[in-house]
């Protein structure tokens, strides 16, 4: 019988995906785990793979088009057997996606259980619950649009984000959010519109810069040990697979002092603070459309070799699109390093629920006062640490830039 190929849920928030290209077309034979489009999700573009064996049937959805999750985009057939129409979307089956993403499953419908989000979205015309996309229940609830009036076009009839695109705004404008005008473009202007990924970058950090009590700390290191370390390790290496960066130094220290100053390797949540129990770092990767935040597990307990092959491994998949959705979830402290462009210094955002983001600049030489009060040549790098004050004191913060400045300045250390 034909296998339905439908738009997987690749990341634990995504409510919906776009093709952005297909890897295969009709009339090609496929094993299990080959893969068959390139899928832009809310945090990266991940290769979809196959299910099932056979013939690919069909091709139903063209590239560029976004589609709910369980949305079905083509169709795997038995050599010989007849390629089907189709189906249309209230026939279309339907995904089960976890919890924590936002939804509940469908088949809970008659369930007496209504979620807190869902009783202010409407009035239902019926008893049973509606049915919508978390993004669709958000977008409504911003705009103040009764979903009992919208009509669903997706899986069995449940509202997505195109259904609200001409929908009546019915709250009254002291209640309504304002809405931005849109721009008037002249001469060479052009607009671009939003990709996925880049459309929940903006969502994220928008909601981490006005949601999260940010303040900052800034320090300056001595980098001249660790540039002399790293050019006597890189010599005896010979390897070049086994050479190390600056930013594989940084890593490690970032890691270490994060494990002897538990109290930044956490998360506010509500009533109470999490303080984890293995150091698993975020590292900024730049990829063609934005920003990916692969994740180092327990790098408090890696080598510094180790850290290096892990980053060196997670930005070479990152950029064919090849990471995994468990890559990306789960950090507990996240490095942004910009020092390869030439920035000296910035200021990072959190990247939430994390309380805790290092930003790092460049190395420069610069004339410094030596301890005898004599002016020398001397290699400084900034960095900033942006910190969630509802889970960070100043004082804690101090505490491990201090331990992070010993660990950097005394760089021998991280390779017991």
């Amino acid at each position: 019988m034909p296998d339905f190929v439908q738009m997987p849920q690749l990341s634990d928030t995504m409510t919906e995906g776009t093709v952005v290209k297909w890897l295969v077309k009709a009339g090609d034979k496929v094993e299990v785990s080959d893969p068959l489009a390139e899928i832009e999700t809310d945090k990266a573009t991940m290769e979809m793979v196959a299910f099932d064996e056979g013939i690919v049937g069909a091709i139903y959805v063209d590239e560029g088009t976004t589609a709910p999750l369980g949305e079905v985009l083509a169709v795997i057939v038995e050599e010989g057997e007849e390629v089907p129409d189709k189906p249309d979307s209230t026939a279309a089956p339907e995904i089960e996606k976890p919890e924590q993403a936002g939804e509940d499953k469908e088949n809970q419908d008659q369930s007496p259980t209504t979620k807190p989000d869902e009783e202010n979205l409407g009035t239902p015309v019926s008893d049973h619950r509606i049915k919508a996309s978390p993004l669709a229940k958000k977008i409504a609830s911003s705009k103040g649009i009764n979903l009992s009036e919208v009509t669903g076009t997706g899986p069995g009839g449940r509202i997505v984000k195109k259904d609200l695109e001409n929908q009546t705004i019915k709250a009254s404008p002291a209640s309504a959010p304002a809405q931005r005008k849109s721009q008037t473009l002249t001469g060479e202007d052009k607009r671009i519109p939003l990709t996925g990924m880049r459309n929940i970058i903006a969502q994220r950090l928008l909601e981490s810069k006005t949601q999260i009590p940010h303040f900052y700390l800034n320090v300056e290191f001595d980098t001249a040990p660790l540039m002399n370390l790293r050019k006597q390790a890189n010599s005896a290496a010979g390897d070049e697979d086994n050479k190390f960066t600056i930013n594989d130094f940084i890593l490690k220290a970032v890691s270490n002092a994060a494990a002897s100053v538990p109290e930044v390797n956490s998360s506010f949540d509500g009533d109470s603070i999490i303080q984890y129990g293995s150091v698993n770092l975020s590292v900024a990767i730049a990829v063609e459309d934005g920003l990916v935040t692969p994740i180092i597990r327990d790098a408090q307990n890696k080598s510094l070799l180790e850290i290096s092959l892990a980053v060196k491994d997670l930005a070479e998949r990152a950029r064919a699109k090849k990471l995994s959705p468990d890559e990306f979830a789960g950090g507990t402290i996240t490095v942004s390093t910009l020092g390869a462009y030439g920035i000296e210094s910035f200021d990072a955002i959190i990247n939430p629920p994390q309380a805790a983001i290092l930003s790092i600049g460049s190395i420069k030489n610069t004339p410094v006062v030596d301890d005898e009060g004599n002016l020398v040549a001397g290699m400084r790098m900034k960095v900033g640490m942006s910190c969630d004050h509802r889970v960070i004191d100043g004082a804690v913060g101090a505490k491990y830039l201090a331990e992070l400045k010993r660990r950097i300045e005394n760089p021998a250390s991280m390779l017991i």
